[in-house]
């Protein structure tokens, strides 16, 4: 956890470069209502990876990160505590697979800890170029749609509809070299998405809302991510 201005620095800076933008520090009002989470690797002294996270019930969703661009009204209704996961980002000169595992293995202990039964959050697809991820899309709603009772509605102009990709049959190999890592590992757990997506400007990214009930990942799995810790 970051212990003082200096670490929430260092983790905007981080987020700044690893999303591409054109600032030095990736600031938003969110930040300071959000718990920021670091990897360093000591022998560099260097933050490697970063993520913010923030404890919700349902009423109170309305002041989450992903209530900006999508109507969580549904999703209010969930009984249980809930906990939104966002800017997850690692440095994007590090290939260390040590780095995930280690931001898992403290998200799975929090979790734990807190008995958390649902994580959100937007999960980003580099870019803004619609048409690179029409087999993605495709697979998502063949696959992988959030339960009727929790799908985040519309609330932003111009959303990205998946039924606009309903005739599209997936190559589900592209898809899957295609889609964000954070989200592929949330699939891979039982989670899911949005029935659209939503064109992020200020971070040059397409999203798709993602939810994963901790409940519904299986056994087996839960065991790795307790292992890791």
């Amino acid at each position: 956890m970051a212990q003082s201005d200096q670490d929430v620095q260092a983790a905007q800076a981080l987020r700044a470069f690893a999303f591409g933008l054109d600032v030095a520090f990736d600031r938003d009002a969110f930040d300071a209502t959000q718990h920021q989470v670091l990897v360093r690797d000591l022998q560099a002294g260097e933050i490697v990876c970063c993520f913010r996270t923030r404890l919700f019930l349902g009423a109170q969703l309305d002041q989450s990160y992903a209530a900006q661009f999508y109507d969580l009204t549904g999703l209010s209704r969930f009984d249980g505590l809930m906990m939104e996961l966002g800017r997850f980002c690692v440095h994007p000169d590090t290939h260390d697979p040590d780095i995930v595992r280690m931001a898992w293995a403290a998200l799975t202990q929090f979790v734990d800890a807190q008995g958390i039964k649902l994580m959100f959050g937007c999960s980003s697809f580099a870019g803004g170029a619609i048409g690179d991820y029409a087999d993605c899309f495709a697979l998502l709603r063949a696959r992988h749609l959030a339960p009727a009772p929790w799908q985040p509605g519309e609330k932003v102009q111009d959303p990205v509809r998946f039924a606009d990709h309903a005739g599209t049959q997936p190559d589900v190999k592209m898809a899957m070299l295609r889609m964000p890592p954070l989200l592929r590992t949330y699939l891979l757990m039982g989670g899911w998405v949005s029935d659209h997506a939503v064109v992020d400007r200020h971070m040059n990214t397409l999203h798709v809302f993602t939810g994963l009930e901790i409940d519904a990942i299986p056994e087996n799995r839960k065991r790795l991510l307790r292992g890791l810790g």
